[in-house]
C-alpha cells in the first residue's frame, strides 16, 4: 500500500508543513473550541431541564419524582397509555416505569381500565386531579419558557428552531 501526497514520510524527523497548513490547524482548534462550547451549553440546558422537571412533579405533588411527572404527561397526553409504550417513549427499565406507575396509582394520579379496543387489555388513564395538576405545572413551565425567548426576535427564534431541528436529525 502506498502513502498518499498528503502525509508525511515517516522517518522520524518532522515533516515540513504544507503551505496554509497552519490556518486549516487553526480552524480546527476553533472549531474544537467551538464545540467545546456547543457542549458546554448543552451540559447546562440539559440540567435546567432537569431542574424544570423536578419543579413540575413538585407541582403535580410533593412527592412525586422527575421520572413519575414523565411518565405522568406520557399518560395525560394520550401519549402513551401502557407500560411498554412509556418505556419505549421514555427509553427507561420496566422496574423503574412499574414503581412510578404503582405510585401514581396511589397518590390518585392514574388508573388503570378496560381497553375500550380490546377488552382484554387494560390501559393507563390520567384522573382528572392529574389533568388539572399537569395543566397548572405545564402553565408555570410554559410561562417561564416564554418569558426568556419573547426576548428574542421572531427570525432568531425561527433560526433557532432551524438549528434545534437540524440537530436533532
Amino acid at each position: 500500500m502506498s502513502a498518499s501526497t498528503d502525509e508525511p514520510a515517516r522517518t522520524g524527523a518532522p515533516a515540513a508543513a504544507p503551505e496554509g497548513a497552519g490556518s486549516a490547524e487553526s480552524a480546527s482548534t476553533e472549531l474544537d473550541q467551538a464545540i467545546s462550547r456547543v457542549e458546554h451549553e448543552l451540559g447546562r440546558l440539559f440540567a435546567r431541564i432537569r431542574v424544570s422537571w423536578r419543579e413540575a412533579a413538585t407541582t403535580v405533588h410533593p412527592d412525586l419524582q422527575p421520572l413519575g411527572y414523565q411518565v405522568l404527561t406520557s399518560i395525560a397526553s394520550g401519549k402513551a397509555t401502557s407500560a411498554g409504550a412509556i418505556i419505549e417513549r421514555l427509553q427507561t427499565d420496566k422496574s423503574a416505569v412499574s414503581r412510578q406507575v404503582r405510585q401514581l396509582e396511589e397518590l390518585g394520579l392514574v388508573e388503570s381500565v378496560r381497553d375500550p379496543d380490546d377488552r382484554r387489555a387494560r390501559v393507563l388513564v390520567a384522573t382528572e386531579l392529574a389533568q388539572e395538576r399537569v395543566a397548572l405545572a405545564r402553565s408555570r413551565y410554559e410561562a417561564r419558557l416564554g418569558e426568556r425567548l419573547r426576548r428574542w426576535s421572531a427570525d432568531d427564534l425561527d433560526h433557532f428552531t432551524e438549528l434545534l431541528a437540524a440537530f436533532g436529525d
